[in-house]
């Protein structure tokens, strides 16, 4: 059986997100798309709590400071393998302000995780 995906795309935040020193005391915009697996045992089928996803994303989000989008990727995909009925999530989180030497448009780290068992 080939499982349904369930995706919340571009959600935004402010948070403290960096390693800089003012990356730590300034909140800056950050954007997270979730994507999951869901379990066809789960009743009714192929059905996932929308609100429980966008909650475990946003609790994530409002930690006082995160070091690197990897964390914040892995805290979230944790997170949502903990929402009945996720077999998978992806995680993408992007930082659009970036100091880096030139332009770019965003910095984003994607991750994928499965639930054990």
């Amino acid at each position: 059986m080939i499982p349904d995906t369930v995706v919340l795309q571009a959600m935004r935040f402010h948070t403290r997100v960096g390693v800089l020193p003012h990356e730590k005391q300034l909140p800056q915009p950050v954007e997270v798309d979730l994507s999951v697996t869901v379990d066809g045992a789960v009743r009714p089928p192929n059905v996932v709590d929308y609100v429980a996803l966008y909650s475990a994303v946003a609790e994530v989000m409002s930690t006082p400071h995160i070091s690197y989008l990897e964390e914040a990727a892995e805290r979230i995909a944790s997170a949502a393998l903990l929402v009945k009925g996720v077999r998978t999530a992806t995680v993408s989180v992007r930082k659009p302000h970036v100091p880096l030497p030139g332009p770019v448009e965003f910095a984003q780290v994607s991750i994928t995780r499965e639930r054990n068992g």
